[in-house]
């Protein structure tokens, strides 16, 4: 099972999925969202394999989305700057995300990663 586990090591929200994951026995490779955000492609196929709409995908609550103002801008934005705007910079990807098999989760519900990751 090749999971894929990206996250932020300052995320209160990210340190529980991650200790789910291991707690629940999950293999996964960790990613520093901050420093090695997905690419764009690899932003395409994490959203594809959610079924959640690209606009679930930004971190609102953060700084930098704040900064940039995107509560106004992305309305008018398309997908593909949409996207290219999420892999330059992770602090603007809500996490964390785990992606694999064909699936992919964005935050932290025990719950919801019971149904999508428990083996």
């Amino acid at each position: 099972m090749g999971l894929t586990y990206y996250g932020y090591p300052k995320c209160g929200t990210c340190r529980k999925a991650k200790k789910w994951l291991e707690e629940n026995g999950t293999e996964f490779i960790e990613v520093n969202i901050a420093e090695n955000p997905p690419s764009e492609q690899e932003l395409r196929e994490i959203i594809e394999a959610s079924d959640l709409e690209l606009k679930k995908f930004f971190n609102t609550s953060g700084k930098k989305y704040r900064e940039l103002n995107l509560k106004e801008k992305l309305p008018t934005m398309t997908e593909d700057e949409k996207i290219a705007l999420l892999a330059s910079d992770g602090m603007l990807i809500k996490r964390p995300i785990v992606f694999g098999d064909g699936k992919a989760t964005v935050g932290f519900k025990d719950e919801e990663f019971h149904n999508v990751w428990a083996t």
